[in-house]
């Protein structure tokens, strides 16, 4: 019982990993080509390659190592990448949180 348990939670995981590698492929894939340049970054053809191949592992090779390698790969991006695209790419909220549609809010002060 506790093996089947065990098997599901790697199953699961499994699935994490592989949903969150198609994500960041996607994510690389819309992204303009200049836009890594400008963030200085590895090149559009260099991250989907990479992010390919991590999910082609997570799909069809179940070798935790080089699962984990292309976890590692996918966090990688998600964390240092897209941050870096959004920011060349002028995307993201400009402003503070207390803005309304006509400006700041100052709470009728």
């Amino acid at each position: 019982m506790l093996i089947q348990g065990f098997d599901s939670f790697v199953g699961l995981l499994g699935l994490a990993m592989l949903v969150l590698a198609v994500v960041a492929f996607v994510i690389a894939l819309l992204a303009r080509e200049d836009a890594y340049r400008a963030a200085d970054k590895q090149t559009k053809t260099f991250w989907l390659v990479i992010l390919g191949i991590a999910v082609l592992v997570n799909l069809f090779l179940g070798m935790l190592f080089l699962q984990i390698a292309g976890l590692i790969a996918t966090i990688v991006f998600m964390v240092d990448v897209k941050p870096a695209l959004k920011r060349v790419s002028g995307g993201g909220r400009r402003g503070s949180s207390s803005d309304g549609p006509y400006g700041p809010y100052n709470g009728n002060r």
